[in-house]
């Protein structure tokens, strides 16, 4: 059994993937209230509401962790934000850093948007956790091709102490789908729909799409077909009369959330909070991998 911290814990994406993978999460950390809640509702062990500034090496010491892990909030680095590392958020990423480096634990996880790899926060994290002697393995996974019938694209950044750089690495490249999971082979028939609406960026993009595709990146905003809306060439139908937004709660499905997960709280916090998540089954695909390794070392 392996001792898990997920920092930043959110409504529990990471640590219902690695708990799933069989990792034992000791706690979990968040500074939303709303989310924390949410984790509450679904884990044994306890979320605490908590600054990550006001979280000590001290404290998290005590849980004696092999892993620690989190997805430090992305706003400034994502397509979807203001991509404007001096705005606060990129921070985030370092304080993680040096928690863990204060740390010291075996091994940690990172999660991030892929383009972090463009950032400048990146390489000053990087440089932090080489000179306290962690090897690093860096990928970029596609979660359509780990099982999960979404394209997002999320960074991860895994290491342990005193191994090479890229000791993980080739096997998570290895064991990817040759081809992406769309919603009808991941859920079915659950949605009752062939077509659904999800708002576009802009209207030089598409907006509807079909189950017998991978569903676009779930984000924080959920809104119904404008009554303007304009068929767009690449729209999976012209016929509006077929299409419907997802609801919430079928947008945590394809975020591959259990049905047996309880989600609570107002339609604008959840949207959100479910569209920050980390893919439970990206998250499983990430710890399976990592747990084949640890148990390949200490035979």
């Amino acid at each position: 059994m392996f001792n898990v911290i997920d920092l930043f814990c959110g409504c529990g994406g990471l640590s219902l993937g690695f708990q799933n993978a069989g990792f034992n999460i000791l706690s979990a950390f968040d500074n939303w209230d709303k989310a924390v809640e949410i984790y509450n509702q679904n884990f044994d062990h306890n979320a605490e509401l908590m600054d990550v500034y006001d979280l000590t090496p001290e404290y998290l010491k005590n849980f004696s962790p092999d892993i620690i892990m989190g997805g430090p909030p992305c706003q400034d680095y994502s397509s979807a934000g203001k991509q404007d590392e001096t705005r606060g958020r990129a921070d985030l990423t370092l304080r993680y850093t040096e928690l863990v480096c204060s740390v010291n634990p075996e091994w940690f996880v990172m999660e991030n948007v892929d383009r972090i790899i463009k950032s400048k926060t990146l390489p000053r994290a990087i440089a932090f956790f080489k000179t306290v002697g962690y090897g690093l393995s860096q990928v970029i996974l596609d979660a359509s091709l780990c099982g999960v019938p979404q394209k997002r694209k999320r960074f991860f950044l895994i290491g342990h102490k005193n191994d090479n750089d890229d000791f993980l690495t080739p096997s998570l490249y290895a064991d990817l789908s040759s081809k992406s999971t769309t919603i009808r082979e991941y859920l079915g028939e659950e949605f009752h729909t062939e077509y659904y609406y999800r708002h576009p960026r802009s209207y030089a993009r598409r907006g509807i799409f079909s189950i017998d595709e991978p569903s676009p990146t779930v984000r924080g905003v959920n809104r119904p077909i404008p009554p303007c809306y304009s068929i767009h060439s690449g729209d999976a139908t012209k016929d509006l009369s077929k299409v419907r937004p997802l609801t919430t709660l079928e947008r945590a499905r394809i975020q591959t959330f259990p049905k047996s997960f309880k989600f609570s709280g107002n339609k604008t916090d959840l949207e959100q909070i479910i569209g920050n998540a980390v893919p439970v089954d990206l998250a499983k695909y990430v710890a399976l991998h990592l747990k084949r390794y640890i148990i390949n070392l200490y035979k």
